[in-house]
């Protein structure tokens, strides 16, 4: 195994990290040297997960994102077992609807937009509390390309996501100069949760990116630690298009 690096001394809270595009993320932390906290439903996963990157370095808080007691306890838990919680990373998401949006059921909209961006301000409220407001720190909000354009049959995430860009520059805003709030707008990236869109057509959906294939969850890993760096410092209320060059064939028939 490779070693690990030296601590650097800041301490992340990730939800939704047990798997895919946050397990990238928690993975890229403490591969320059970040301990972590990752949240997810599944109590077992979380085990997995903080087995895999190090008990040593990372810690798991199971509950459900929408729950304003699991989100206090996170970090009351973050802040328990490393003293600080210097960014945060709103990853936890769903979309439990494949349809035409005039037949979308309205409760399931609602519960869209509870996991999706009211559990992301609840978090940033809490880190803010606990930590930020007097010692800083960064905010990653990770959004979606449905976000920024129409995206047939997933149009309740892709409002979820708009709004979660709009929540980016809001926070921006009023947390600054303290904490930097950004996020990312990834295209497909490889996960279960994404599997729908290219389960048993991934050369066919990968022939659609200029670069030739999907994303994966180190994509995103590598574009969350720059903007939790000191190489962002100068950045803030920005959204990130991690998308494969998907958008360079906007308008092309």
């Amino acid at each position: 195994m490779t070693a690990l690096p030296e601590l650097s001394g800041k301490v992340a809270l990730i939800t939704g990290g047990s798997r895919g595009i946050g397990y990238g993320v928690a993975e890229a932390l403490i591969a320059r040297g970040d301990r972590v906290c990752i949240t997810g439903r599944n109590e077992d996963a979380l085990k997995e997960a903080v087995e895999a990157l190090g008990a040593d370095r990372a810690i798991g808080v199971a509950g459900k994102a929408h729950d304003e007691a699991h989100q206090a306890v996170a970090v009351e838990r973050t802040m328990e077992a490393f003293g600080r919680v210097d960014h945060l990373v709103n990853n936890a998401g769903t979309n439990p609807v494949f349809g035409p949006i005039a037949e979308l059921d309205l409760n399931v909209a609602r519960k869209v937009f509870e996991t999706n961006v009211v559990s992301a301000l609840g978090f940033a409220q809490q880190t803010w509390k606990a930590w930020q407001s007097e010692n800083g720190g960064s905010i990653v909000n990770i959004a979606s390309v449905a976000g920024l354009a129409p995206s047939p049959f997933i149009g309740a995430y892709g409002i979820s996501k708009a709004a979660m860009i709009n929540l980016t520059v809001q926070l921006a805003h009023e947390f600054a100069p303290k904490v930097r709030v950004n996020a990312i707008a990834p295209a497909v990236i490889k996960t279960k949760f994404a599997q729908a869109l290219y389960e048993g057509r991934e050369a066919e959906a990968a022939a659609a990116y200029p670069l030739g294939r999907l994303g994966v969850p180190s994509d995103i890993g590598g574009a969350a630690a720059f903007l939790t760096s000191e190489q962002s410092d100068w950045v803030t209320g920005q959204t990130l298009v991690v998308d494969g060059g998907i958008f360079l064939n906007a308008g092309v028939s």
